[in-house]
C-alpha cells in the first residue's frame, strides 16, 4: 500500500486531470475491466462473479470525491494493462496445449487484490 498522500500523487498528474474522470466514464471503464476479469476467471476455472460486484463499485464512484476517482481511474488503467498482457500470455499457453488454470488463478488473485485496493480508496472518508 502506498504511503504517499493522494495530494502528492495527484500533483504529479497532468494538468486537467485534477477533477478526476466523470463517474459515468469511470463506471464504463470498470465494466470493461470486469469483462476482462470474467474471461480470466473462466481461464482460472472459477465460477463467474455475481454482477452486483461491479455495480457496487459504480455506486461508490458516484459518491466519490474527484481525487478518489482519479486514483481509481489510474488503478483501472493499470489493471487493464495487467489483464491485457496476462490474458495474451494465457492465450499463448492455451494455444500450445498447456493448461492455463494455475497461472490464471495467480493473475486473478492479483486482480482481486487491486480491486480491493480500489474499493478501499473509494471507502476513504475525506479528511
Amino acid at each position: 500500500m502506498a504511503t504517499i498522500p493522494p495530494e502528492l500523487i495527484l500533483s504529479q498528474a497532468p494538468q486537467g486531470s485534477a477533477g478526476g474522470p466523470s463517474p459515468v466514464a469511470l463506471a464504463e471503464a470498470l465494466r470493461t475491466l470486469h469483462g476482462k476479469a470474467a474471461t480470466l476467471a473462466q481461464m482460472a476455472q472459477l465460477a463467474p462473479e455475481r454482477p452486483e460486484a461491479g455495480e457496487e463499485l459504480g455506486a461508490a464512484i458516484a459518491r466519490a470525491e474527484p481525487w478518489q476517482r482519479a486514483l481509481v481511474a489510474q488503478a483501472v488503467e493499470d489493471c487493464g494493462a495487467m489483464l491485457d498482457f496476462g490474458l495474451s500470455a494465457l492465450g499463448t499457453l492455451s494455444r500450445r496445449g498447456q493448461d492455463p488454470a494455475a497461472p490464471a488463478l495467480v493473475l486473478w488473485r492479483e486482480f482481486h487484490a487491486a480491486r480491493a485496493a480500489m474499493v478501499a480508496v473509494l471507502a476513504t472518508e475525506p479528511a
